[in-house]
């Protein structure tokens, strides 16, 4: 109305009209994505997603069926208020929204996503040790139940480095971790196939490290997350974000472009026996995010293996990472140069650092500076 209302009103006064009182706000729009209604009814009929219900759509019942809560978007609407301006509202505010709203509601279960397999060499073999654990660390309401440990195991691939960098306190080759609510082991062998995977671990355990003691007092940092080799594979769906670029909408460019092409991968997960879940439940995987059985690929009944879970949040937000600024020091061409590692780059340019990408970092991002 705000263009037209000399227009509107000359009309409304002409024909001796009632005026009503009309405020135009402006939309809201987020990043990553798209709201336009022609764009977004273009990927429905297109086939770039599965629907309007498409766990990446930024419609209601796409949100819906990703799992997240009225109570999520009530409170990400109450937050970012109403305007008359035009912004852009960053996703990490409304992912943000969702973790505060699922943290208190939402039991705890293991399950992991990318498996290897570990063999405990001296744990006797066919024993099966209950051991307990809570479903939610601050809630005594949602009640406990009994993990099945045993002698063969499996851990999240990522949680194991044969040549780890500096930092990295997960399971290693020689070294020690902690398996949740159970016991401490030390990695001793690991067993690859012909093309050089690692297919297996071959481990020890301490007898003597439950309940977060040891046998001799020493400290161990890194504790991961475990699942018998007996438990139940699932299947999970991983959602990102629809879109790879901030502002798909740039001038010049099909928004089409920026499609995100890994907004979707679909894994084969274990899920501990234990979890008791059923169609249109939510829970937090251990370490890995929350996720939502999905109600309508989800068979009910006491076989989690017809469960179909969609991630409906990450645990935390790694996309809206800043980084530090760090002193760098590079040697080339015979002498040195120091650089402020992410300085001249814009924030939405910093990357997320971790040991695993540093070299890659400097090679692609500070090296052309130095030329």
């Amino acid at each position: 109305f705000e263009d037209h209302r000399p227009l509107y009103d000359w009309y409304l006064d002409t024909l001796k009209l009632y005026h009503p009182q009309q405020i135009e706000f402006a939309r809201l729009n987020l990043n990553y994505t798209v709201m336009s209604k022609r764009k977004l009814l273009e990927l429905v009929t297109k086939k770039y997603v599965a629907g309007w219900d498409d766990p990446r759509m930024p419609t209601i019942s796409g949100l819906r069926r990703r799992g997240v809560t009225p109570a999520a978007i009530r409170d990400f609407c109450e937050r970012i208020g109403v305007t008359k301006k035009e912004t852009v509202i960053d996703m990490a505010v409304l992912e943000n929204c969702i973790r505060e709203d699922l943290g208190p509601r939402t039991k705890r279960v293991l399950a992991v996503l990318r498996p290897i397999k570990v063999v405990i060499e001296n744990f006797p073999e066919g024993k099966v040790e209950k051991i307990k654990a809570p479903f939610h660390p601050e809630d005594a309401s949602f009640g406990e139940r009994e993990l099945n440990f045993q002698r063969e195991i499996y851990i999240d691939r990522d949680d194991f480095m044969a040549v780890p960098p500096k930092g990295f306190k997960r399971l290693t080759l020689g070294g020690e971790v902690r398996l949740r609510y159970a016991y401490i082991i030390k990695c001793e062998k690991m067993i690859t196939n012909d093309a050089g995977e690692i297919t297996e671990l071959r481990c020890t355990y301490d007898a003597q490290s439950a309940h977060g003691q040891s046998s001799d007092g020493r400290k161990v940092k890194g504790i991961i997350h475990w699942v018998p080799a007996s438990a139940p594979q699932v299947k999970v769906r991983l959602y990102d974000r629809l879109m790879n670029v901030a502002n798909p909408d740039q001038e010049g460019h099909d928004y089409k472009e920026f499609l995100n092409p890994n907004s979707l991968e679909e894994l084969h997960a274990y899920l501990e026996p234990e979890a008791k879940m059923q169609p249109g439940e939510r829970a937090q995987f251990e370490r890995v995010g929350y996720f939502y059985a999905d109600p309508q690929d989800s068979v009910a009944g006491a076989d989690l293996t017809k469960l179909v879970f969609n991630r409906i949040v990450t645990l935390r937000d790694t996309k809206g990472f800043q980084l530090r600024p760090r002193i760098v020091f590079l040697r080339c061409w015979g002498g040195s140069k120091s650089f402020i590692l992410g300085q001249g780059l814009s924030k939405q340019w910093w990357p997320i650092i971790d040991q695993e990408s540093w070299s890659t970092y400097l090679t692609k991002q500070i090296l052309r500076n130095v030329h």
